[in-house]
């Protein structure tokens, strides 16, 4: 197994391993949920809050491509719908043989609640990928730019 983890510019705590795996295993269930008929790419994710609750999202595509929303997204404002205001860290689940991290829009809203997020991405192969947000989406625009 090839575990890439990228470099980080402030150094930030994985979650616990056993609480890493609850989150991955959300994320794979996550999947089942998937709404993929167009692209045949199904997601699945998991956030953990600061609370401690763990939400999870997955991928629901439309017809009109531009109201897709993936998995992290769907996660994080399910999360927010009840409240939450605080992502600690993001499991992301692809059954694919290479780990694939969120998108550019994704990496944006969860800078808007968790700038400081672990990420973790997962797949059907051995690699993974365990990074920071901050190392996804570097010198990002979030909410302290508008105060």
């Amino acid at each position: 197994m090839k575990t890439r983890r990228a470099a980080s510019p402030a150094p930030t705590a994985l979650p616990s391993a056993p609480l890493r795996r609850r989150l991955e295993k959300a994320a794979r269930t996550a999947v089942k949920a998937s709404y993929s008929p167009y692209s045949k790419f199904p997601v699945g994710a998991a956030i953990l809050c600061g609370s401690g609750k763990i939400f999870t999202g997955c991928n629901v595509e439309n017809a009109s491509y531009g109201l897709c929303n993936c998995a992290e997204r769907t996660a994080i404002f399910s999360a927010a719908a009840t409240g939450e205001r605080v992502v600690t860290a993001v499991a992301v689940y692809t059954p694919t043989v290479t780990p694939s991290s969120p998108c550019g829009a994704c990496r944006q809203v969860i800078n808007e609640f968790g700038p400081d997020a672990i990420v973790i991405s997962v797949c059907d192969g051995a690699d993974r990928i365990e990074t920071t947000l901050s190392a996804l989406l570097p010198d990002a625009f979030g909410p302290k730019n508008l105060l």
